[in-house]
């Protein structure tokens, strides 16, 4: 059950309700759908850059002077990170803490502001998800912590330039996870999946999955329809969702569970990893065939995240190894298998995953000796949980970790090898922020 909190002010922004998917069973679990709205915000576009590519700074729309720290003397409280996530086109990270939230920009790093809650009454401040909306001043958070600021089994919509929330969605269940689209708010329980129409916060959609207490789900952000991948009801099955020709794709990507996964911007491109964690799996999410396979390694691992590189070109993966590897990827989503080292004399295209020495004995030998691996990698902390993307200079891969450590590195797309590091901060720490 869904529950929508009222909220009295002017209308709710972006005018396009984009009712289509509607469909009568959709609302089973929903009690009421009243508006919860925001003061002043009009349309959806006025609080959006024009484009995916924003200004250098991107987050000038903000109110800095009424999100930024006040300035103190006293010694700070010691903060607990208990979230960190890349906005859609990963060029900022927020990140959740016991005392509030934080957003920074990747490159150039710096801090672009923090809300810290003074943990009032019964709130302590912490936030357990917090989700960007690209670079503009609406963000979903969930209370998250041993002193939450909202209660886990609600969804805020916080807009940065009130300073306040502007509406909530309440459920029967903790929230796991939350996705933002321009026109969708996407909200994963441990077995249920909510799809909201950002217009009129109409739910749309509901989807049951197998136990997902992870909040797996990722959705595709370009400007084409939503194509959104979640766990489907059976061990190791993934569920794909295009709502332009409103068809379902199941894939049965691995034998064991479903750990980590991860979406092309445009959705046609699907890359998974089991609780194993030595293989990845790329599939085409239209039909879903089997594109590519990559090996991670030879023992099991956890793997923390996946991230495909705004080409395609470029698969990172990151796991509890301590190791971020990338992957050459010989495909696109609309033909099979093609191995671009023998299609283009471009040698930032020319690099080919090394494969064993012995692959000679393919068929003979198990399937490990035969595997592609991976083109460069770069080795961190063992133990700490670190997600990765695709930087916006080339070749770069910008690294995250739950210990407050932000890495910008370069891979070389020739020769591979390990990555070279360009920069590290510990974002947590006051002098990291400039």
């Amino acid at each position: 059950m869904a529950t929508l909190s009222e909220y009295s002010s002017p209308p709710w922004p972006n005018p396009d309700p984009n009712r289509e998917l509607l469909a009568p069973q959709d609302e089973l679990d929903s009690q009421t759908h009243s508006l919860s709205e925001p003061q002043s915000c009009g349309s959806l576009s006025s609080i959006m850059p024009p484009n995916p590519n924003p200004n250098p700074n991107p987050f000038s729309n903000y109110n800095t002077s009424i999100s930024s720290q006040p300035q103190s003397t006293s010694q700070p409280p010691p903060i607990s990170l208990l979230h960190v996530s890349f906005n859609q086109d990963s060029g900022c990270f927020a990140a959740g803490t016991d005392h509030g939230f934080r957003i920074y920009n990747c490159d150039p790093f710096r801090e672009i502001f923090r809300r810290d809650f003074d943990g009032s009454g019964n709130s302590g401040g912490g936030i357990g998800a917090v989700e960007m909306l690209f670079r503009c001043n609406v963000l979903a958070l969930v209370g998250g912590g041993p002193d939450p600021q909202y209660p886990p089994n609600k969804v805020m919509i916080w807009d940065d330039h009130q300073s306040r929330c502007i509406g909530e969605l309440s459920f029967r269940s903790e929230v796991r996870s939350v996705k933002l689209r321009r026109d969708r708010i996407i909200v994963v329980l441990e077995q249920k999946i909510f799809v909201y129409n950002f217009a009129d916060l109409k739910l749309l959609h509901q989807i049951e999955t197998i136990a997902n207490p992870k909040g797996l789900c990722a959705v595709s952000h370009g400007a084409g329809s939503l194509v959104l991948v979640c766990p489907g009801l059976q061990k190791g099955q993934v569920r794909v969702e295009h709502y332009a020709s409103k068809r379902t794709k199941f894939i049965m990507a691995h034998d064991s569970r479903t750990a980590c996964f991860a979406l092309t911007q445009d959705g046609q491109l699907l890359a998974t990893a089991s609780t194993k964690g030595t293989l990845v799996r790329i599939f085409n999410t239209a039909d879903g065939t089997l594109l590519q396979e990559v090996r991670r390694g030879a023992d099991r691992a956890e793997v923390y995240s996946l991230a495909f590189s705004s080409t395609a070109q470029w698969l990172a993966v990151s796991s509890d190894k301590g190791t971020v590897h990338v992957f050459s990827l010989k495909i696109n989503p609309g033909s099979p298998v093609i191995d671009r080292s023998q299609s283009t004399n471009d040698p930032n295209l020319a690099v080919t995953s090394p494969a064993s020495s012995l692959s000679f004995f393919k068929g003979v030998l198990p399937k490990y000796f035969s595997s592609e691996w991976s083109v460069a990698q770069f080795h961190l902390i063992e133990g700490s949980q670190y997600i990765v993307a695709f930087g916006h200079q080339k070749n770069t891969v910008v690294i995250l970790g739950l210990d407050g450590s932000f890495y910008r590195c370069q891979f070389d797309p020739v020769n591979g090898g390990e990555m070279t590091q360009l920069e590290y901060h510990n974002f947590l720490k006051p002098e990291a922020a400039f």
